[in-house]
């Protein structure tokens, strides 16, 4: 999807409160957040209401990390386990601390463009936004010669690469948002209409990095980003979330961003080339790169702070199998409070991600509740800076609480259908992993069948947080509400998934909506996801990738030497 507390270190006193809370919490009656809502232990539409209503209100000032908000969110969460009956997860602490880099450009940064016949300048929010994940201050870039790198991909097993032939060392690469093939409807390049890690914006600033680039521009589509460039603004405006540089041992480019459509019309015009065309040559075999006849200049400063975040994690200990883990995911954080714009300023993320750490919470008391208790452990995990590239699961994935060969599989909410119940159950990335042979049968005994995402284009797969568990072989299951509604068909279901993405996604309008909301289609969303847990976690079978699939060679790796019952 893809882009978003006082911290305990932000003082002293702030770090002595830290440090008594995490070391012995108060009961939960005795928070600030004590529910006057009496819970049930059932998946419960009126809970999973109050728990949402709760995260996403205005005094929890949209969950940015490193804010006010972040605090309420994360003792929130730590509360409602507490209440449930988990236990801490991360050792005797209910937190597993993620450092952090916070970012935040100077939005009167302008982008300096000299061409032949005349010089430009964009502005931040209107034609470009602009950021740097370098933990520099100030960024000078100074007459960088532009070059349009088509899709920005190199992919060996694809013979295709869009960066041969050059060295790029001091280069600024503008670039196509998604795969070769995808604005041209040709579905013999790469995966056809289903976009490929290829085509999402992380990997075209990582392989622009590694190939030695001053900075990099990618030119927004609506068809092609898959969301609109209100999205792109909203997301790269105020602070920005990175681990330290010191952590992270890839590239990182000086300078990366968008521009939008209209700006980069104009920059192509102005050296003597049509957009629309080249939209045409990037889709070509043997496309090659093409100067742009400009230079790029801009003083980007940043304020940037040293932070720390936190994932929350709750444990239910296993009753025969406690070295064996299911984990129950989904991200807390949102984009904040926007300072200085008018009107409503906080983006409340409502349905992104409330819904789905209301989801874990609701599949948690049922869990806690079940007879006989699950064999193996089941871990419950809020992680944080999702919105800032999926920071927190990736710091979970390198620093686990169970060895990643002893978790047996990943189930991951985020954003949550509330548009009804469905005929349907749409998985993200279906045909991947046979955690969907748990999930198939359990969905039938609903009158519900499985189907992939229908937008394949948008690359959803990619962009929520059990990907990370993907890249390091531990399967993932990513399954959410249907489009074919019992109420109105697939029409009606299409039309909300629309009306949210062109409305809320990633805007202050996404708020909890009692209204509107249909709950009992998500209460049975979460029954499903609650059965493929609790099959997992009572079993003893390991989960694999299906073949085919480029997760499978990690997962038979580190699965050596365990028995694989058959299912």
């Amino acid at each position: 999807m893809p882009r978003k507390l006082l911290l305990c270190l932000a003082a002293a006193a702030a770090l002595v409160a830290c440090k008594r809370e995490d070391a012995a919490p108060a009961p939960a009656a005795a928070t600030p957040h004590a529910p006057a809502h009496v819970f049930s232990s059932a998946i419960d539409a009126a809970d999973f209401a109050e728990l949402v209503k709760t995260l996403a209100s205005d005094e929890f000032e949209g969950r940015a990390p490193g804010s006010v908000g972040e605090q309420r969110t994360v003792e929130y969460i730590r509360d409602q386990m507490q209440r449930i009956g988990l236990q801490p997860g991360n050792g005797d602490s209910w937190f597993q601390e993620v450092a952090m880099t916070e970012t935040t450009a100077d939005e009167a940064t302008v982008l300096k463009i000299r061409q032949k016949d005349h010089d430009s300048e964009l502005a931040f929010g209107t034609d470009m936004v602009i950021g740097t994940r370098s933990g520099q201050p100030e960024v000078k870039i100074d007459g960088s010669n532009m070059v349009f790198v088509g899709y920005g991909v190199d992919a060996p097993e694809q013979n295709w690469n869009d960066y041969a032939g050059q060295d790029w060392k001091g280069k600024t690469v503008v670039m196509f948002v998604n795969d070769p093939g995808f604005h041209v409807n040709d579905r013999k390049l790469f995966d056809g209409k289903r976009m490929t890690y290829y085509g999402r914006w992380t990997y075209k600033f990582e392989e622009a990095a590694r190939k030695g680039a001053a900075a990099a521009l990618i030119v927004h589509d609506t068809a092609g980003a898959a969301y609109g460039w209100d999205v792109v603004k909203n997301s790269w405006a105020g602070p920005q979330y990175d681990l330290p540089a010191k952590d992270d041992t890839q590239p990182r480019l000086p300078a990366q961003g968008w521009i939008s459509a209209e700006a980069a019309r104009k920059l192509f015009a102005g050296a003597g080339l049509d957009l629309d065309q080249a939209y045409k040559e990037a889709n070509k075999r043997g496309f090659k790169p093409v100067p742009l006849q400009a230079q790029l200049s801009l003083d980007l400063k940043s304020t940037v702070t040293e932070k720390k975040s936190r994932n929350v994690v709750g444990v239910l200990p296993g009753s025969t199998r406690a070295d064996e883990a299911v984990i129950y995911m989904a991200h807390w954080d949102h984009l904040g409070k926007h300072e200085g714009e008018t009107g409503d300023n906080i983006y409340n993320g409502a349905v992104d991600n409330a819904t789905g750490v209301a989801g874990i919470l609701e599949i948690a008391d049922a869990m806690v509740h079940q007879t006989p208790a699950p064999e193996r452990s089941v871990v419950f995990l809020a992680v944080t800076l999702e919105e800032s590239g999926l920071l927190g699961s990736q710091y979970y994935v390198t620093h686990p609480t169970f060895p990643l060969d002893k978790i047996a599989g990943v189930i991951n909410i985020d954003a949550m259908s509330v548009a009804g119940r469905a005929r349907d159950m749409t998985v993200t990335g279906f045909g991947s992993s046979e955690l969907e042979d748990i999930l198939k049968p359990l969905a039938a005994s609903q009158g519900r069948t499985l189907h992939a995402e229908s937008s394949v284009q948008s690359g959803f797969y990619f962009r929520s947080d059990h990907f990370n568990f993907a890249k390091a072989g531990v399967p993932a299951l990513y399954a959410d509400g249907g489009e074919d509604l019992l109420e109105g068909g697939t029409d009606a279901g299409k039309r909300a998934a629309e009306v949210y993405g062109r409305e809320r996604y990633h805007g202050p309008k996404d708020e909890y909506d009692p209204a509107t909301w249909k709950l009992d289609g998500t209460v049975e969303d979460l029954q499903l996801l609650y059965g493929v847990g609790k099959q997992l976690a009572g079993g003893d079978s390991w989960p694999n990738w299906y073949e085919g699939n480029p997760f499978k060679a990690a997962r038979d790796e580190m699965m050596k030497g365990k028995i694989r019952p058959a299912h």
